[in-house]
């Protein structure tokens, strides 16, 4: 009996994997998909109507390591026996970015975003400036559809806009992104790189691996790693971009610049109020300040910039206003899935607030948190199936702590321990993989059993 072997092997059969298994076959490839979970209706669908076969519930070792190249889903950790298996017999591994990559229609200009927090937020807020603008630009990466899916034809936008993860960097090997940018970079997904902080930032700064004279990288530089990192590795080839966010906030060192954002570089000399940005919180800054920075390098004017600064809605699980019940406002972050999100969140808090805390740790040092926790929090609902860390860190901190096995029963115990013109803060610092499928399940959660009690609470109102 003949051996099947495949051209290309895809793992994960999620956006991404499906994205490039189309990639592949529009572009006569032999693929295979194989995922270890259960594949999606609506991706079944896809590929048994693009006749590309698939497997799921199982990685036929064999059949997989026939294949000359492996595009491996950004959730595959490498520990996984079958990445083991792949590594140990020298197949290229590369990523849904890296595949699309070879197919983008020379000219267009690639935006990059990474960092361990506001990436989402700025690739977005990003996206629409530029679709403000006029411009022709693609959303991808972690949000919108695959880059995969979108170069499968020639008529392509002249920009795409890219969230980039460590794990989407990690197997990008050739793909050039023409502007950097890097949020920052804070301890997350330690579980994934041995629990060593250097090597998680160094997946960060493969952003930069291929960019030459003509791209840029923006960068906070405020970032104790990146401005080392930029300072021992000059001369670096970009042009750097740093933007320093402490004097926009009224600090010592420069009160004339309270309340207001400026930005300088390349002739731009641009200010902005910052009560007017369409989202509040220092976070937030350095979301706008990055993506101001790309957008006036890009050529936006800045009549544009202005209003898109003014109108951009933020994207839903994070920081989203869910509603008010009993007097207390409920707000969705379920985005948060590392300590210095929630850190950030808690930052824009203005009133006394119960947190529902908790899920898949990753290495977390809650200690970060602890101070904000102690000043302002009224409560803590610990919604996760392991509490031990959790209660370590918080017993006795607080006034009231309880713990939760379903998102019901956080909000029945938030419930009782918030008063009237509190807030009830869904940012729970962890993964969300022990109780629900994704942090977007978890979010949607909240917010339907919220959404819920305040339609009963109006119907018997």
């Amino acid at each position: 009996m003949m051996e099947v072997k495949y051209e290309a092997v895809v793992l994960g059969a999620g956006e991404s994997g499906v994205g490039a298994a189309l990639l592949y076959k529009s572009r006569g490839l032999t693929v295979f998909v194989s995922d270890y979970g259960t594949i999606a209706d609506k991706y079944k669908a896809e590929l048994e109507a693009a006749a590309i076969p698939y497997e799921e519930g199982v990685h036929s070792t064999e059949l997989i390591l026939r294949a000359h190249e492996i595009v491996k889903s950004p959730g595959i950790p490498e520990k996984a026996p079958i990445m083991q298996a792949i590594r140990a017999a020298g197949i290229p591994v590369i990523s849904e970015i890296e595949l699309a990559g070879r197919y983008l229609r020379p000219g267009t200009k690639v935006i990059g975003i990474t960092g361990s927090n506001g990436k989402t937020t700025t690739t977005m807020w990003l996206h629409h400036i530029l679709s403000e603008a006029g411009l022709s630009v693609g959303l991808a990466g972690n949000v919108g559809f695959s880059l995969a899916r979108q170069v499968m034809t020639d008529e392509q936008p002249d920009y795409f806009v890219i969230e980039l993860s460590s794990f989407q960097l990690d197997d990008m090997h050739e793909f050039r992104v023409h502007v950097a940018l890097l949020m920052n970079i804070t301890p997350d997904h330690l579980d994934r790189y041995h629990y060593n902080f250097e090597e998680y930032a160094l997946s960060k700064m493969r952003i930069l691996q291929n960019q030459t004279s003509d791209d840029a990288f923006i960068y906070w530089g405020e970032d104790e790693f990146v401005s080392r990192y930029v300072m021992t590795h000059q001369p670096m080839p970009m042009q750097c971009l740093p933007f320093l966010t402490y004097p926009q906030v009224g600090s010592a060192a420069d009160k004339s610049d309270e309340g207001t954002m400026r930005i300088h570089f390349e002739g731009h000399d641009f200010s902005f109020p910052l009560d007017q940005l369409a989202l509040q919180g220092p976070h937030n800054l350095q979301n706008a300040m990055a993506a101001s920075i790309a957008a006036l390098r890009l050529g936006v004017s800045e009549e544009v910039l202005r209003g898109a600064l003014t109108d951009f809605v933020n994207v839903p699980h994070r920081l989203e206003k869910v509603g008010v019940l009993d007097g207390v406002r409920y707000i969705n972050d379920s985005k948060a899935t590392n300590v210095s999100s929630t850190y950030y969140a808690l930052r824009t808090m203005t009133t006394p607030y119960v947190l529902i805390l908790g899920g898949q740790d990753k290495g977390n040092d809650y200690m970060d948190i602890s101070e904000l926790v102690k000043a302002g929090a009224r409560g803590l609902v610990f919604l996760t199936t392991d509490v031990l860390k959790l209660y370590q860190t918080f017993h006795g901190e607080v006034p009231q702590i309880a713990s939760a096995l379903s998102m019901e029963e956080a909000i029945d115990h938030a419930r009782a321990m918030a008063q009237p013109g509190d807030t009830v803060l869904l940012s729970p610092a962890c993964a969300s993989f022990d109780l629900f499928k994704s942090y977007i399940h978890r979010g949607d959660s909240f917010r339907s059993v919220v959404q819920r009690l305040i339609q009963d609470a109006e119907a018997h109102g």
